[in-house]
């Protein structure tokens, strides 16, 4: 008990250091975070430091080439805490390398399912996606054939890639100004950051003397340490001039699109998995990954959205629309705390407890609540209806991608899934088991709570599968060879 409560004094302690926050939030802090989870966010935050030390070396002679120059730009930005309002959060801090470049914390997965933003007593009401193969996704459009959206990046579909023609490079630009994310009051205050890093003469380099030629206000330090989001009455609290906000906009489009090139080089999208090895002709399934890839494409259905390839079209094990499995709502969701002004007067989460997360039906109708890095194409709202409690359709590669067998992933967009094998079961299980009474024990093995949402639930692929459970284990074994890895790196 004294070990448990040591651990928690330190979880405060951490936090009210890093926020210079009151007892009040760094108690809240505590309570949300396990006594196991404090070790291993330490252990992930030097793992970032290693990796962008090791990086920042690299600029002492980067490579002639701008496409690889844009790499570098990419990855340097993605693991610099510098760009978060506390100086305290990286972009890596929810894409880790280790575990298929999402969430690396295998306690916060097993138990909050999202993560502490750079106020650390806020976190965000999804977990995170992996950007592995994001940048593979189309722009967002309405494919009429279909009857369906494709495209975008996030859960919602939200970065619509329309304005920038890449969507991973718009999804780089939410989290920063994100208020449970990276926290920053101002996209201008990503790019004064930037002009204070090492990687400044490189990015003027690659996109141009201009890029930090901005007249920054005396106070743009004080305004840009305190945590969004900005109040109605100044959206813009960083004061600049029409030319200097205009190209503080066009170097911020271009850390984006310098992110987005990084997540599409070969170190982060790599094709190099057991299952590309066989499409390769240099490995083969075992019988057990046979009979699962069988399954896959035929009785499990999974193939109809997990698409694996076609003619012309790369494996990615997604089709980019989106749907509602059924998830049960997450209730190990801090969000739903939530609901009362932090420390710092900010409500996050206004309809607390009752939050339903309407996913790309709410995106179309209203936006989203706390970060919107694509504008909202009003001529798709009539399409909010048929995709309210819709997500988009992950891939599959690295699914399984963790540090060691012991660690914890996290499935859906609330992280309710903490094992293939559960996820698997609920699709094969979801119409057919009883509904879980509180507190069942059972939940997830012979019964499943409701739906968060039953708008829109897709009927058709998921619910009653008939699969046996060596059928289902079959399933998993099969989804384990998406694993890159597996091949070395091509770096061409």
């Amino acid at each position: 008990m004294k070990a448990q409560h040591s651990l928690l004094s330190i979880a405060a302690a951490m936090i009210a250091a890093v926020l210079g926050a009151d007892a009040r939030g760094a108690e809240e802090a505590s309570t949300m975070l396990s006594p196991q989870a404090v070790p291993e966010i330490a252990q992930v935050e030097t793992e970032i430091d290693r990796i962008e030390a090791q990086t920042i070396e690299r600029l002492a002679a980067p490579p002639d080439n701008q496409v690889q120059q844009i790499e570098l730009l990419g990855k340097l930005m993605l693991y610099d805490k510098q760009l978060s309002v506390n100086r305290n959060e990286a972009c890596a801090f929810c894409h880790m390398p280790e575990a298929g470049f999402t969430g690396p914390v295998s306690e916060l997965n097993r138990t909050t399912g999202s993560y502490p933003g750079s106020v650390r007593t806020r976190f965000s009401n999804r977990k995170p996606q992996s950007h592995a193969y994001a940048p593979l996704s189309p722009v967002l459009h309405y494919n009429p054939g279909q009857g369906d959206l494709v495209g975008g990046n996030f859960w919602d579909m939200r970065a619509t890639g329309r304005r920038l023609g890449n969507p991973a490079a718009e999804q780089a630009q939410g989290p920063p100004t994100n208020p449970v994310e990276m926290g920053l009051p101002d996209i201008a205050c990503a790019v004064y950051r930037a002009s204070q890093r090492p990687y400044r003469a490189l990015f003027e380099s690659v996109w141009g003397q201009q890029a930090f030629a901005i007249a920054w206000p005396g106070d743009v330090e004080q305004a840009c340490a305190r945590p969004g989001p900005p109040t109605a009455g100044e959206p813009l609290p960083i004061h600049l001039g029409p030319i200097d906000r205009g190209r503080a906009g066009t170097t911020f489009d271009q850390m984006a699109q310098s992110i987005a090139g990084y997540e599409a080089s070969a170190e982060v999208t790599p094709f190099t998995s057991k299952f590309d090895a066989i499409l390769a002709g240099k490995a083969q399934f075992t019988t057990q990954e046979q009979a699962g890839y069988d399954l896959f494409r035929g009785k499990a259905r999974c193939n109809g959205c997990h698409r694996d390839g076609g003619p012309g079209e790369d494996p990615l094990f997604t089709d980019f629309t989106a749907s509602n499995i059924g998830t049960p709502a997450n209730p190990r969701l801090p969000y739903y705390a939530e609901n009362r002004p932090d420390a710092l007067g900010y409500v996050a989460n206004p309809a607390g407890s009752a939050f339903v997360d309407g996913g790309v039906g709410n995106f179309l109708a209203k936006g989203q609540l706390l970060s919107q890095p694509s504008a909202v194409d009003h001529r798709w709202l009539k399409l909010a209806p048929e995709n309210q409690a819709r997500f988009q359709v992950p891939t599959l590669r690295n699914v399984d991608k963790r540090p060691d067998p012991s660690f914890v992933k996290a499935y859906t967009h609330n992280g309710y899934f903490t094992s293939l094998k559960a996820i698997v079961h609920f699709y094969n299980t979801r119409d057919v088991l009883p509904r879980c009474q509180p507190h069942d024990a059972n939940e997830g093995t012979t019964c499943w709570p409701a739906p968060e949402s039953t708008d829109n639930m897709n009927t058709s692929r998921v619910g009653r599968l008939g699969l046996s459970d060596a059928e289902e284990d079959a399933i998993v074994s099969f989804m384990q060879t998406l694993t890159d890895g597996f091949m070395p790196v091509n770096q061409q």
